[in-house]
């Protein structure tokens, strides 16, 4: 008999609940795009009542309920943490064990007065932290039997662990464990860079290809030793959490030359060479792992999950090395996704429920549209109740070929369309898009869509059909989690001089186009790219099809309908209000369209500046 179980994870950051029912994934979000807070680390009670929604069940229905982390087992970390440390860490101990003691070790508590019931259990069942981002990376994967990477912060105690699946099983044979963590490694540069933890180590990837890894030499002489089977120890002396409230310490700035950088302060080469320094020891590290677990497994597919899996340039090093003969990641892979990992694993292994595998070579994560979605009808009921201008258009042809000549004439587009995706990515769901040959097109969309760094890149959706045309990828990247080389005869010449070693203007390399599809080639000619099919999300296809038809350029830039620092959209009133504040100049609500040119003055007292911390 099928089970029906909820996975929540919660109190840490991007708290998330997902729910399985025999097996298939019915449901997946996270809480922030209900409480518009972003990475809202709270007990997630709308993404749980959103996914008992989307199943039409009752929590009386539920068979079990699962968190994602051991608390008792982080717990003693936290106490382990504190005698290695010392005096020095009390008040992390304090910080810490509060938190715990105040929310993690009362899950039961949360979750029978969120939803009135524990589920057929009777009790909350508890995963291992890294078990779960296994179980969310094997399980939806196409593969009968893979090899297990996952690489975060630190979960109970693992920060690394490698293993197995197969059918049902999972089984780990080694780990690395805290305080050694290349989660945390990257997370100390992210901080020592100006950015923000666990928020902005992606904007350290996207800063690495402007410098030249001048501190890679020092990094492994003076805070990690790696082996050549990828395992690796810290030299604790440089950092500072495990004894205190930052990531680095000061031998750390002594090492790199000062103080870290102020958020918001100008980057420098010094921010530069850093990004790319740890960016270099993160894909070494990666790939002798895999080639090592290559070996101990045998074999053929990999799968990933974790934070470190989010690190999309590692991650197309990897595919295109050919450790493995095809890579699958999830594309929830940090806490979030902890979520569908704790509800898989306690349907496949703890109630030993059979697995099965699509025989066409399809993964089950549905695309990752795996949020809510609104309806045509429910669309234009909010629209006329606020008496917005605008124009319903239910042919999709007829509404897609206009959306496409809007962007061919340099419009920036707000698209929504659909269930959301689960995850950080914006894969055609909730999006903003534009014309990706249009050398304008990314410094518009950073300053005066998303109010954002200007040296940050933006991703490609180009249709499955057509990737090879543009990018040198020999496999399909549906969750917009590879980065690859932009093809040799697309690319433009650029100004060598931009790069020299003292050179601190970043504008004089983002304003040189790179390629023929400027507006999605990063400085060292690669794109993050998204491959969109006919079948996964037709309408978005269609989008992308039309425009090729008049264009004849098969792709369009794709970020995520957002402002710097607010989670992305999830209802239609999110999107309005974004789409206002913003100078986008169509919104596609499903079957609708509003042009920005119509709309009354937004009725909006809220200063969204303040509202949203800078990310």
């Amino acid at each position: 008999m099928g089970k029906i179980i909820l996975g929540i994870s919660a109190f840490y950051h991007d708290s998330a609940a997902a729910l399985v029912r025999d097996g298939e994934i019915i449901a997946a979000a996270q809480e922030e795009r209900f409480t518009r807070k972003k990475h809202d680390p709270r007990f997630p009670e709308n993404a749980i009542n959103y996914c008992l929604e989307e199943a039409f069940i009752d929590a009386a229905d539920l068979d079990a309920v699962v968190f994602y982390d051991n608390p008792i087992a982080t717990f003693d970390r936290i106490v382990e943490n504190a005698l290695a440390a010392g005096v020095g860490g009390r008040t992390q101990f304090v910080t810490a064990a509060a938190a715990l003691l105040g929310e993690k070790v009362w899950v039961n508590e949360h979750v029978q007065r969120c939803i009135g019931s524990l589920g057929r259990e009777g009790r909350v069942l508890c995963a291992e932290h890294h078990m779960a981002h296994a179980a969310s990376a094997f399980y939806p994967s196409p593969f009968e039997r893979a090899a297990i990477l996952t690489i975060d912060g630190v979960g109970e105690w693992a920060t690394t662990s490698l293993g197995a699946g197969q059918g049902n099983n999972i089984k780990f044979f080694s780990e690395i464990d805290y305080p050694h963590s290349l989660g945390l490694l990257y997370s100390a540069f992210t901080y020592f860079c100006g950015f923000k933890v666990n928020s902005g180590e992606y904007k350290l990837m996207g800063l690495a290809p402007y410098g030249e890894p001048k501190y890679y030499d020092a990094i492994c002489k003076h805070l990690i030793d790696v082996r050549l089977d990828g395992s690796y120890r810290l030299n604790m002396s440089y950092f500072g959490y495990m004894d205190g409230a930052v990531m680095t310490g000061e031998r750390f700035a002594s090492l790199f030359g000062g103080s870290a950088r102020q958020p918001e302060s100008p980057i420098t080469r010094r921010e530069m060479d850093l990004a790319a320094s740890v960016q270099k020891i993160t894909e070494e590290i990666v790939l002798r792992t895999a080639r090592h677990l290559r070996d101990i497994t045998g074999e053929k597919n990999i799968v990933l999950a974790g934070g470190v899996a989010l690190n999309c340039v590692a991650n197309g090093k990897l595919a295109a090395d050919g450790i493995f003969d095809k890579v699958w990641i999830q594309p929830a892979a940090g806490d979030a996704g902890g979520s569908l990992g704790a509800a898989l694993l306690a349907n496949h292994m703890y109630f030993d429920q059979p697995r099965s595998i699509d025989p066409s070579g399809c993964d089950a994560q549905k695309g990752s549209y795996l949020g809510p979605r609104y309806s045509g009808d429910e669309v234009v009921a909010f629209l006329k109740r606020k008496s917005f201008p605008h124009e319903r258009i239910a042919d999709l042809a007829e509404r897609v070929k206009i959306v496409a000549h809007a962007m061919a004439d340099g419009k920036i587009v707000g698209w929504f369309s659909g269930r959301m995706e689960f995850g950080p990515r914006s894969l055609g769901a909730r999006s903003i898009l534009g014309d990706p040959r249009n050398k304008d097109t990314q410094a518009v969309m950073n300053l005066k869509i998303k109010f954002r760094e200007s040296f940050r890149p933006f991703a490609p959706s180009v249709l499955r059909e057509r990737c090879a045309e543009y990018f040198d990828l020999a496999c399909d990247s549906p969750y917009m989690l590879l980065v690859a080389p932009v093809q040799q005869a697309r690319r433009l010449p650029m100004d060598k001089a931009c790069f020299d070693g003292g050179n601190d203007d970043m504008m004089s390399v983002i304003n040189q186009p790179r390629s023929d599809v400027p507006a999605i080639t990063h400085v060292d000619y690669s794109a993050r790219i998204q491959t969109v099919d006919s079948y996964t999300h037709p309408e978005y296809y269609a989008l992308i099809k039309a425009f090729e038809q008049l264009t004849g350029c098969g792709m369009l830039v794709n970020t995520s309908f957002n402002v710097r620092g607010e989670p992305i959209v999830c209802t239609p009133q999110d999107a309005y209000r974004c789409f206002m504040r913003t100078e986008m100049d169509l919104l596609v609500l499903e079957d609708a369209l509003l042009w920005r040119r119509d709309q009354p003055p937004l009725d909006d007292q809220e200063n969204w500046r303040e509202t949203y911390a800078l990310d």
